[in-house]
């Protein structure tokens, strides 16, 4: 098998993740998800928040952007106290607030932190999340800071312009990526057909497959920020880029398979069946 080791991962590992993205008031995306992915995966969170969203499982009603100057007071706040193992970006709504995520990194000198991108422009709802400046600025600024993108295969298109039709386009569009900047890229097959689900890993050293069977299932809320901060979590307490984003992949899809069939729309996945117990008919332990 090809030698998929790479140089991203922190030199001291410690597991501690600062997620950049927006709040999903539903709990099954954003923020949310990605506070209880890492803790699932037995990491640390912490938070910048970017954008604050009215959102259900049936759709997205309102946006309400962070202002930018308290977007970088959040991210410098964490990376001057606690500091951190890897960065995940989620939802980044405009050019501009992708400028001072990155202005604020920088100021605190974590050009060094591996980033995991997931380039977040539409909800499972279909409702839009980035104005028009927001994938220019992905291009040019987001993915030569990344040491992974994450994209799905329509958000993969919007990054190369190519389409996507089948595994040898994604592999195509994953090393233009490379091409743009990027460290790695691991495009998804969610939005794919087929009886597996193919996502394919495109880093310098080679190119890795990872098959699993396509679950039939609306509830796939919040996918794409639970895997990109289930690689960021792993990639934080040491695990190489390949062997995350495996990893990563295997909690997901069993999330997926145990979602708890919340909501009317496109519903949560079960960020917790790792660490699953029941409290509810257990006392509390006195003193």
């Amino acid at each position: 098998m090809t030698d998929m080791t790479d140089d991203f991962g922190p030199e001291h590992p410690r597991g501690r993740v600062l997620v950049i993205a927006g709040s999903d008031s539903s709990g099954g995306a954003g923020i949310q998800a990605d506070i209880k992915t890492v803790t699932a995966l037995g990491g640390y969170a912490a938070t910048a928040i970017t954008a604050v969203t009215v959102q259900s499982t049936e759709g997205v009603s309102a946006v309400h952007p962070v202002p930018a100057d308290v977007i970088q007071g959040q991210i410098g706040a964490v990376l001057g106290d606690i500091g951190a193992d890897c960065i995940k970006t989620g939802m980044i709504a405009s050019a501009g607030v992708l400028d001072a995520v990155l202005q604020a990194i920088a100021e605190q000198g974590g050009q060094t932190i591996p980033l995991i991108a997931d380039p977040v422009m539409v909800a499972a709802s279909g409702a839009r999340l980035v104005d028009d400046s927001a994938l220019e600025a992905m291009k040019t600024r987001l993915l030569p800071r990344a040491a992974l993108v994450t994209p799905n295969i329509p958000e993969a298109e919007a990054l190369t312009g190519l389409t996507i039709s089948d595994i040898d386009d994604q592999r195509a569009a994953g090393e233009a990526m490379l091409k743009q900047g990027a460290g790695a890229a691991l495009v998804k097959g969610g939005h794919g057909e087929g009886a597996d689900v193919i996502d394919i890993l495109v880093t310098r050293k080679g190119v890795r497959l990872f098959t699993r069977p396509r679950l039939k299932t609306r509830h796939t809320h919040g996918t794409g920020c639970t895997l990109a901060s289930g690689i960021a979590a792993l990639m934080a307490q040491g695990l190489p880029l390949d062997r995350a984003v495996e990893a990563a992949g295997d909690y997901l899809h069993e999330a997926i398979r145990q979602a708890p069939g919340l909501g009317k729309g496109s519903g949560p996945v079960h960020h917790g069946w790792t660490v699953q117990r029941s409290f509810a008919s257990a006392p509390l332990r006195e003193g």
